[in-house]
């Protein structure tokens, strides 16, 4: 096998440790020179100057960079410039807001660059020539407003909901750029109140069984804040008789069934042997006999002892069926129905013994402890519900939630 002198392995590796910084350090420029490069090229020019300028803050005199952030600049400004020319020569009056955008875009952009110029690219000064963007951001900014907020009004003349929405979108997006209108908070307000869909939550019991009216309104404790959205709204009491509900909700309770009261009895005898004392074992003559260490030989007796245990096994069930049904208002139409129901039990579990409790195990005789229990009436049985039935109420109307608009 061939061996290197041990001065080449030293000098390799003293060279290895200088060399190594100075790649990572070379690879990194070269990334960065590539990205904003390929950036340029795939013509993201915001994101090449973004690049460029990150760049150039750590070395100003990187002339790569330098003319790549010149070639960016100067097209993205055209770009932009050019498509303000465009707009505005179409004149449209909702041409405004984007305008502004643009301008502030340009602004944006000028903003950024100052913060790595002057600079110097092979002896010359590349220039980036300052124009001051502000009178045309405030003047294209009024303009858009003024926009949104006859818009605004024009919208408001449609009796529709959805033009309400967009109304309101439009005068706040007219008070976040000037703000100054008279009444705008008032419109504001009103389109809000004009544009909310409202629902109402009722319950409707068609069932034989009638049960209370806090029961009722425990079944309608649904968190509604957490139904709500931005335009729906949920009630479970009437506002006043103007309010106009655009959906109702109808929790239908069609079938109680209540079960009789139900006993079964089951009977057991339990037998346990337990030492009852003992006995002498006694030779053929009569003598008690002794072991080896003349101890009296004795024999353990045992009795038998039995108890006799009734067990009563006490049942009643409760089980109510309806749906959910959405309807919709303006035009009448039932939106959606889906099937609800809810189902409690009541059992208890007793024992009885007669006899000799020792007979008994632990467990049976913890048994004996429970005693027969009163049964439940017929409302408190639709009571035990609630919970269950208030779960499936909520699913239902969660799950309708898309319909309601």
């Amino acid at each position: 096998m061939f061996f290197l002198p041990l001065t080449t392995y030293i000098f390799n590796s003293n060279y290895m440790k200088r060399i190594v910084p100075f790649i990572f350090i070379l690879t990194i420029i070269l990334s960065g020179c590539g990205s904003s490069k390929k950036q340029l090229q795939k013509g993201n020019y915001d994101a090449a100057i973004d690049k460029a300028v990150k760049q150039l803050r750590r070395d100003p005199k990187d002339v790569k960079q330098i003319d790549i952030l010149s070639q960016s600049y100067k097209i993205a400004n055209d770009q932009d410039n050019e498509r303000i020319r465009f707009l505005k020569m179409e004149g449209r009056p909702n041409n405004w807001d984007e305008i502004y955008l643009v301008y502030k875009a340009l602004n944006n952009r000028q903003s950024l660059v100052r913060t790595v110029t002057p600079l110097n690219m092979n002896g010359r000064s590349v220039d980036f020539p300052y124009v001051d963007y502000l009178p045309e951001m405030v003047n294209a900014k009024r303009k858009a407003a003024d926009f949104y907020f006859a818009h605004g009004n024009e919208l408001m003349k449609s009796d529709i909901k959805e033009s309400y929405r967009q109304a309101f979108a439009e005068f706040i997006r007219a008070k976040e750029y000037i703000g100054d209108y008279e009444g705008i908070d008032k419109k504001i307000q009103d389109t809000k109140y004009l544009g909310m869909s409202r629902v109402f939550v009722s319950i409707q019991n068609s069932s034989v069984l009638k049960f209370p009216k806090e029961f009722e309104q425990d079944l309608l404790a649904l968190d509604l804040p957490a139904l709500n959205s931005e335009w729906v709204e949920y009630h479970t009491q009437n506002l006043n008789n103007n309010v106009q509900y655009d959906y109702f909700v109808n929790v239908n309770i069609k079938n109680i069934m209540v079960s009789p009261p139900q006993s079964l009895q089951s009977d057991s005898v339990i037998k346990r042997d337990i030492q009852d004392g003992f006995t002498y074992i006694f030779d053929k003559k009569g003598n008690v006999m002794r072991d080896s260490l003349g101890n009296d030989i004795k024999q353990k007796k045992y009795k038998t002892l039995q108890c006799a245990l009734v067990e009563t096994i006490q049942s009643k069930a409760c089980r109510i069926d309806g749906d959910v049904e959405v309807i919709q208002m303006n035009p009448n139409k039932v939106l959606k129905k889906d099937p609800i129901g809810a189902q409690s039990n009541f059992e208890n579990v007793s024992s009885r013994a007669l006899g000799d409790t020792q007979a008994l195990n632990a467990k049976q005789l913890e048994r004996t402890k429970t005693a027969l229990a009163p049964f439940p009436t017929d409302i408190e049985m639709v009571v035990r519900c609630s919970e269950s039935l208030k779960m499936a109420i909520r699913g239902a109307i969660q799950n309708d939630r898309r319909f309601i608009q």
